[in-house]
């Protein structure tokens, strides 16, 4: 089930970048809302989805943006929320960054404890990735995702000229999070850290709150926390960086040289990739009123049958002239073994048969035509755009243009995910039994 927080909890620091003093609150959020962030210092205190489109920089740290407002450095928070099995909650600030606390996200932990978790009413919903997914950066950073019943993240973390080469693998989930990659915090090569300055950048810095590299020495209040802990810190920035999908994922993610350009553009594949899947469930709900006409209702009115009826039920007619039909196709379609062996694709001319029959289904549902049979005649422009697959839902569309006698035209269109696939205008007679 979905899990929020039980009760607000606030944490009080400076911000990494910026320097800022400033008092970061999480509460309980509704079901299905995700992470959203609320900058409660400005006078209409506005929201920002914590979305992967509304990235605006990814320099040191992600920034998101919505207009002129921003949110710097997001991604411990949401590292911690997403580690610790928090799926929706708000995220209020009185500045534009969150506090660095010690550079790692141990202190968000606390926080989320401090706060408690509830569950909610509604399943959880996490994306299983059955297929690989893979991002090159083109400068030695590489994520792929691959398939795995668990959320695991591998990382390996290189330096400049290969220092601190160092790897971590684990399955996160909150207990392996809290004490295996919460800890690990932010570090920052001592070359980079004039450049960073000189650019606005880690403002509020210090050895407290970040490792600093020189050379082949470790500078810090702390000893390291872990040998690889450079690697685990890494792990935390991408956990946070793709849940900017929006979507919890069960899959191996495998990263070499990770970063927060790299880590986005990985979420920003998983969101498209999570979108084109849903398009493949048919958007119409059917309706259930008198209108319908289930499969033994069109039995009653098409004298086709196996293997040539091609419509399973009409789920909905407007006026006397038009009507949409629905025709599920699997792979036990008769046709398909062969045609097109291996790569199976439902025949066009099946389709505007189906497109005839939806178009039957409406003249000879007039009272007058019933008992009559619809014989095809013609079929004119006809196009087909799209391939038919197994597994589509096939919405025919038929609109009645105009009859003279016992003789129909109609435009014919069949939409799968929202997308036409054929089309075409057809003439056809009623003729008696």
């Amino acid at each position: 089930m979905q899990q929020t927080l039980a009760a607000p909890a606030s944490l009080e620091g400076s911000s990494l970048h910026t320097g800022q003093k400033v008092t970061l609150t999480i509460k309980p959020a509704p079901v299905d809302s995700g992470f959203q962030f609320r900058r409660i210092d400005l006078d209409d205190q506005p929201f920002i989805d914590a979305d992967v489109d509304k990235v605006q920089t990814v320099e040191r740290a992600t920034t998101l943006a919505e207009g002129s407002v921003k949110v710097h450095t997001v991604e411990h928070v949401i590292s911690a929320l997403t580690g610790m099995g928090v799926d929706n909650a708000l995220i209020e600030m009185d500045a534009n960054e969150p506090p660095i606390g010690d550079g790692s996200s141990a202190p968000y932990v606390e926080l989320i404890k401090q706060a408690g978790i509830v569950t909610q009413d509604e399943p959880a919903k996490i994306w299983e990735i059955r297929e690989p997914l893979f991002y090159d950066a083109g400068n030695g950073s590489l994520i792929t995702i691959i398939p795995d019943k668990k959320f695991r993240i591998s990382c390996t973390n290189v330096g400049p000229d290969g220092r601190f080469t160092q790897f971590f693998s684990s399955e996160v989930n909150p207990e392996t999070y809290e004490k295996e990659i919460a800890p690990a915090r932010t570090f920052v090569y001592y070359e980079d850290v004039k450049p960073l300055l000189d650019k606005g950048l880690i403002k509020g810095g210090s050895i407290e709150n970040a490792v600093v590299i020189r050379g082949e020495e470790v500078m810090s209040k702390d000893p390291l926390r872990f040998d690889n802990e450079f690697a685990r810190h890494k792990a935390l920035d991408v956990i946070g960086d793709l849940m900017l999908s929006g979507k919890r994922i069960t899959g191996h993610v495998i990263c070499v040289k990770p970063g927060h350009g790299p880590n986005t553009k990985m979420a920003a594949l998983l969101k498209r990739n999570y979108l084109r899947m849903r398009s493949m469930v048919p958007p119409l709900a059917i309706p259930r009123g008198e209108a319908v006409l289930d499969i033994n209702d069109i039995l009653k009115i098409l004298p086709h049958r196996y293997p040539f009826l091609l419509v399973d039920r009409i789920i909905d007619f407007e006026g006397d002239n038009k009507c949409t039909g629905v025709k599920n196709v699997t792979i036990n379609e008769p046709f398909f073994p062969g045609h097109f062996p291996g790569h199976p694709i439902m025949p066009g001319v099946l389709q505007v048969e189906a497109m005839a029959q939806v178009a039957s289904c409406l003249m000879l549902r007039k009272p007058e035509n019933q008992g009559k049979i619809g014989y095809f005649m013609s079929a004119d422009n006809v196009k087909w755009r799209n391939p038919v697959l197994p597994g589509d839902t096939l919405f025919i569309e038929a609109e009645i243009i105009k009859t003279r006698r016992n003789i129909g035209f109609a435009h014919c269109r069949c939409v799968v995910n929202g997308e036409v696939v054929s089309s075409g205008e057809l003439k056809f007679a009623l003729m008696d039994d």
